[in-house]
Order: structure tokens, then C-alpha cells, then sequence
């Protein structure tokens, strides 16, 4: 397709070529543009804090989007209408020309004036085009002037009502702290204790507490006193009715009676022991000293009785006496714990009013504290420079080169590849709008049939330039165009189809080049030392008679002789086989005018001839009518053996060649293949190279034959 075309690429490459060279001139002395640039700095969007030495850090998509935001508010309309605004851009030729057209002034802005975020640094690259230089850097330089003005303005009072708000908030506080303090003196006054507030960094109980805490150990020790000499008198009960213990006849040993009454009885009893030596048992003297024994053991007995029964009596009361002080000592002792408690639990909720009045002090002095922290900083932050987070970095200078799109690397160039991309559009749409059945693979997308030969142009081949093309392969030998016959031959021998004896060639249109073809294959045939017989069955606009002029043959009734008088009945066949000009080679011409032939070639006769020649020619080739023009060959072509198809590459159709073999296979021809006719080499055939190397290659054999 390129080849094909190459012309008209070039062409429009040219044009183009051109178009871009005269654009970049006129453009530049008619319409220049200079762009000037100036550079706004973007601090981080986050506030920082003044007092922090360490700068935040901000992740970088977001501070992308914040650059991002502002160069949109930098392009919206209030923004243009603001600089439209400013004398120093109306007195500019550039807002003159546009005799002060807001609407259009602010469409012209949009376009050339623009503020690019940058993705990696912390700027915002504002930039204006326009046909002055100086103008260009006086616009872009009063657009980010209003622009930085304008943002630190927003941003100092957003921060000045922060620091209103922030003020307010602090007289607020302070009232909560002074109504804090009130209330503690309050709760102080009512519960008549000063001493409420806890130490800060030691533990600390009151006197209340400790008396009450005194009063209760007190009370549990004088409860277990009570509870043990209830157990106590409980055992004097029971010595007191049980026998003496050894306590008791402990204390009846040492009581001063008994001691004497023992003395006593010692006395006597050593008497008695003396006495009894000297005067015997029935002695009146030992009598009376038993006597007195017994007596003092009485005393002695009773004695004892009374010291046991006057100590356990003593105990058990004493116990009881104990017993009463003790509890009497509860009871006052439980007044004064109740007492204790009353004032402990007053204490309690004195304390808890004031811790919560106290809490309440301190969250408000702590709140105090940092809005006095937040307005300190925000003071600094008014007056600090960095508070509007943009700076203008420099003005934009005057540009002192136009825009690149001003630049002739880009007009002729760009001109050359517009035009040559027109040239490739042409092409294609020229080859695209063009369904001529041109190449192989036209014939592979459109026809279901094998390609039996390629008949090149013959314009493309010098050797039969002065040579009629029905006798390119006698005349011709040694052409390309006579070696593709010969090709399309052998290609016919080798279909497999032996019985193929006699083969019509048809096509389409008229003028697809069949005749030639029928003519130059029977040359071909000939040479392979075949009888061939050619019959021209074209009986509307015979040919044959051209392609092989008649001599001298004989006329019936003052009429030549031809196909239509054997089909009449007029002579026999073998009165109008005619010699060709090739030995080998037999001619049947179209014969007298008729005017019913298709009627002619569908009778029997017609039939009979095909077959009486067939059984005396190694080959017969018959010339046929245009198929879609006419229905003779479609009763030709049931005749014979074989149909070959011939495609013109520049002037049949696909639509025409599917029609064709459509009507030729709907009458049940055996269509053995194609042929395409005529196909170009200059713009992409198929010889372009075969030409030189087919000379190449014949050169040693045409030295040899000349000479």
C-alpha cells in the first residue's frame, strides 16, 4: 500500500512541510506569544506551633493537595475578576485591545494564565502568556502579588478570630475559677472545719478520724475484756457449787485460824505420842488429848468450810462487780463512737464537696492555662511571617524568547508529520474505499479457489511492449509475462485432473483480458508439443478473428465460416477448423452473426462438437462471453471438463468476481481455478523484483540465442 501510494505520501509530506514553515512565519510576525513565570512558595498546611523548634512533618500527597487547592483558587473566576481590577493591568495594551470585555478578558485569562502545582517541591508556578514580554511578566507579576496579599490576609484573620474567640474564652475560665474559689470558702464557713484540703504530697488524717479510730479500738478491747470475764464468772459459778480446787485449798492453808489450829493439833499430837508410851490407850490423859485432837479437827474442818465457801462467794461478786463497771465503760463508749462517727461522716461529706469543688478549680485552671499557652502562640503566629503558608519567591522577569509552540523546530516538523500521517490516512482510505480484487490476497479473502497464475501488467514488462499480448508466448519467449503463462500452464497439468481436455476461460466483465489468456495458454500447450484447438464461443463480440487475422480461407455463400455455421448446420466442423499462426494450433472463429446465440450454444450440436474435438485434440480452449453480462456461458461451461476464472487486478470487483463464480457454480461448472490478470508491479505487484531478477537470470540465455 505504501508503495502504491508513495507519491501521494510524498506529496502531502511536502504540503505539509510547507503549510508548517508558512504557519510558523505568520504566527510569529502576526500572532507572537511570550510566556513569563514567577514562583510561589507553599509552606505545609498544618499548623505549627511557634514555640516548637522541630518542624512538623506532613506526608507529600498532602501537601500536594494543598498546592493543588491553591492553584485552583488562584484560577477561579473572583480570583481573574480581582486582577481585572487592578490599574496596573487595565492600563495594558492587552487589556485594550479587548476594549475591556470582562467576559472575554476573563476567558483570555483562563486560557494563557497558569498555575501549575508542582508534584515534588514545595512550589506553585504561575505563568502568563501573551504577545508583549513585558506585559506577560507585569501580569503574572501582580496576579501572585494579589494572590500571596489575599491569602495571608485570610490566613491573619482566621487567626485573629481564633485569638477573639481563644480571649473570650479565657475571661470565661477565669470567672469559673473565681466562682470555684467562692464555693470552697462556702463549704469551709458551713461545716466549721478549715482543714478540708489534703496535703499535697503526704498522707494526712484529721482528728476526727484518729479520735474515732481511737474510740473504736477501744471499744473492741473493752468488748473482748467483757466477753472474757463473761466466761470467767461463768467458771466462778461453777467452782462455787463444785468441790474445793487446789486454789482455794491453797488460800484455807495459808489463813492464819487454820495455821494456829494446826499448830494445836501438832502439839497434841506430840503429847499424845508421848503420853501413849507412858500411860496406854485407855489412859483418861489420852482420852482427853484425842478429844482435843478431834475437837481442833472440827474446828479445823469448819474452818475450812467457811474460808472455801467465803473466797468462792468473793470471787464470783467481784467478777460481777467487774463486769457491770465494764460494761457501763461500753455503753459510754459506744455514745462517744456514734459521737465520733456523726462527725466523721459530716467530715466525709464536707471533703467530697470539696475535692469536687476543688477538681472543678483545678481542670479550669489547667483549661486556663493552655488557652493562655494557644493565645500566646497565636499572638505569635499573627505577627510571624510564614503565617499566610505562601511566598512569593521573585518576580517573574521579562520572557526574552517566545513559547516553544512559537518555535520553528515545532511548526515544520509538526507540519512534515501532519502531512505525511494525511498521506497515510489518504492511502488507507483510498485502499479501503478501493475493492478491486488486486492481489493474492485479495483473491484468498474473496474467492474460495485455488490461484493457478498471476499475470503481471504487461506496461511493467519492456519485452513485449511492441508485441500483441494474445501472442506474448510466441512472440515472446523469454518476458516474464510469457514465463507466468507457462507458469499458469503447468499449474493447470498439475491440478491432478487428467480428463481435463477441454477447458473454457471466462470472466466476469468484458475486457478482463480473457481472450489473451485463452490465447496465450493454447500457445503455451502448443509448446509442450500438444494439439490444441482454440474455439471462440464469444458469438455477441467475437475476438479471434483479431487476436489470428484470416488468410485466404474459402467462403460459403460470400460468408466466412465460424462456430455459428456448425450450429446451424450450415457445414460440418472440420469445414471451419482453421491453422493458427502456430503449428500445432487450430483455430475456430465465432462464425456469421446470429441472434439467438445463446439458443445456439445450448443445443445439441453444440455438444456434439465439444465432443468430437475432444476425442482429436490433446486440448481445446474455448473463449466464452462476459458471465455476467450474458447466460451463454453458463451452458458453456456445463460442456466442458474444466472453467478457468479470470480476474482483471485492475477492473474487476470483488463483488463482481463473487458473483461470478457464484453463477458459474450454480450451474454446476467445474470451476478448476483463477487467474489474475493484469496484476501492477510498479506500486506493490507482485514482480516487482522478479523483473530484474528474471533478466538476470535469462541474460546468458538470450546472449546464446542472439547469437
Amino acid at each position: 500500500m505504501l508503495r502504491r501510494h508513495i507519491w501521494l505520501i510524498f506529496f502531502m509530506t511536502v504540503l505539509g512541510s510547507a503549510a508548517g514553515a508558512g504557519g510558523w512565519f505568520l504566527i510569529r510576525r502576526y500572532a507572537p506569544l511570550y510566556q513569563a513565570e514567577t514562583i510561589i512558595k507553599v509552606l505545609p498546611p498544618v499548623e505549627t506551633d511557634p514555640m516548637d523548634i522541630v518542624t512538623a512533618q506532613v506526608q507529600q500527597d498532602l501537601q500536594y493537595g494543598h498546592r493543588v487547592s491553591l492553584a485552583n483558587l488562584m484560577k477561579r473566576q473572583s480570583s481573574l475578576q480581582e486582577l481585572l481590577r487592578s490599574n496596573k493591568v487595565r492600563e495594558t495594551k492587552w487589556f485594550r485591545d479587548m476594549e475591556g470585555d470582562i467576559p472575554e478578558l476573563v476567558e483570555s485569562l483562563d486560557k494563557n494564565l497558569g498555575a501549575f502545582p508542582h508534584r515534588e517541591a514545595e512550589h506553585i508556578i504561575v505563568s502568563m502568556a501573551c504577545g508583549n514580554p513585558r506585559e506577560a511578566a507585569l501580569i503574572v507579576n501582580e496576579m501572585a502579588r494579589l494572590f500571596v496579599s489575599q491569602n495571608g490576609e485570610t490566613k491573619r484573620e482566621e487567626v485573629r478570630e481564633k485569638l477573639i474567640d481563644l480571649t473570650a474564652r479565657q475571661s470565661a475560665v477565669e470567672k469559673e475559677i473565681a466562682d470555684s474559689e467562692r464555693l470552697l470558702q462556702r463549704v469551709r464557713e458551713e461545716t466549721g472545719i478549715t482543714d478540708l484540703e489534703q496535703p499535697a504530697g503526704r498522707y494526712f488524717q484529721h482528728t476526727i478520724t484518729l479520735r474515732l479510730n481511737d474510740l473504736e479500738l477501744q471499744e473492741n478491747e473493752l468488748s473482748l475484756a467483757i466477753k472474757q470475764l463473761k466466761g470467767d464468772i461463768e467458771n466462778l459459778k461453777a467452782l462455787a457449787e463444785g468441790p474445793i480446787t487446789e486454789q482455794i485449798e491453797h488460800a484455807i492453808e495459808s489463813d492464819p485460824v487454820m495455821v494456829s489450829l494446826a499448830q494445836q493439833s501438832a502439839l497434841f499430837e506430840a503429847q499424845l505420842s508421848g503420853r501413849l508410851t507412858k500411860f496406854g490407850e485407855n489412859h483418861r490423859e489420852i482420852r482427853q488429848i484425842r478429844e482435843l485432837i478431834d475437837e481442833i479437827d472440827q474446828k479445823r474442818q469448819q474452818r475450812k468450810t467457811e474460808i472455801g465457801e467465803q473466797t468462792r462467794r468473793a470471787n464470783l461478786y467481784n467478777a460481777r462487780d467487774t463486769l457491770r463497771v465494764l460494761e457501763d465503760r461500753l455503753t459510754e463508749l459506744q455514745k462517744l463512737r456514734d459521737e465520733a462517727l456523726g462527725e466523721q461522716k459530716k467530715l466525709d461529706e464536707a471533703r467530697a464537696q470539696y475535692e469536687q469543688r476543688l477538681k472543678v478549680r483545678e481542670e479550669r485552671t489547667e483549661t486556663l492555662n493552655e488557652i493562655k499557652t494557644q493565645v500566646e502562640k497565636l499572638r505569635i503566629m499573627l505577627d510571624a511571617p510564614d503565617t499566610p503558608k505562601v511566598k512569593l519567591l521573585g518576580p517573574a522577569p521579562e520572557p526574552l524568547n517566545m513559547v516553544i509552540s512559537r518555535h520553528f523546530l515545532v511548526w515544520i516538523p509538526g507540519g512534515v508529520m501532519l502531512g505525511f500521517l494525511l498521506g497515510l490516512s489518504l492511502g488507507f482510505l483510498i485502499e479501503m474505499l478501493n475493492d478491486l480484487v488486486r492481489t493474492a490476497s485479495d483473491v484468498r479473502r474473496s474467492l474460495a479457489l485455488p490461484l493457478l497464475g498471476i499475470i503481471p501488467d504487461a506496461d511493467e514488462d519492456r519485452a513485449v511492449a511492441r508485441i500483441d499480448l494474445c501472442h506474448v508466448v510466441a512472440e515472446a519467449p523469454y518476458s516474464l509475462l510469457g514465463e507466468a503463462y507457462r507458469r499458469c500452464r503447468t499449474n493447470l497439468d498439475l491440478t491432478g485432473d487428467e480428463t481435463m481436455k477441454t477447458l473454457l476461460v471466462a470472466s466476469g466483465d468484458a475486457g478482463d483480458g480473457r481472450t489473451s489468456m485463452a490465447c496465450n495458454l493454447a500457445a503455451a500447450f502448443v509448446a509442450k508439443y500438444e494439439r490444441v484447438l482454440l474455439i471462440d464461443a464469444n458469438l455477441r463480440q467475437p475476438s479471434l478473428h483479431l487476436a489470428f487475422p484470416r488468410g485466404g480461407e474459402d467462403a460459403v455463400a460470400g460468408q466466412r465460416l465460424g462456430l455459428t455455421s456448425v450450429l446451424t448446420g450450415q457445414c460440418a466442423y472440420p469445414q471451419v477448423i482453421r491453422p493458427g499462426a502456430i503449428e500445432g494450433l487450430d483455430l475456430i472463429y465465432a462464425g456469421p452473426p446470429t441472434a439467438a446465440p445463446a439458443e445456439l450454444l445450448a443445443g445439441s450440436r453444440m455438444k456434439e462438437l465439444i465432443e468430437h474435438v475432444g476425442g482429436q485434440y490433446d486440448r481445446v480452449i474455448i473463449d466464452s462471453p462476459p458471465v455476467l453480462l450474458v447466460s451463454d456461458v453458463k451452458v458453456l461451461a456445463r460442456l466442458v471438463d474444466g472453467t478457468l476464472l479470470v480476474v482483471n487486478a485492475a477492473a474487476t470487483r470483488r463483488g463482481a468476481a463473487q458473483r461470478t463464480l457464484a453463477e458459474l457454480q450454480d450451474v454446476g461448472a467445474h470451476v478448476v481455478g483463477c487467474v489474475l490478470f493484469g496484476a501492477e508491479a510498479m506500486k506493490g505487484g507482485y514482480f516487482r523484483q522478479q523483473f530484474k531478477a528474471y533478466r538476470r537470470y535469462l541474460k546468458p540465455q538470450l546472449a546464446a540465442s542472439s547469437a
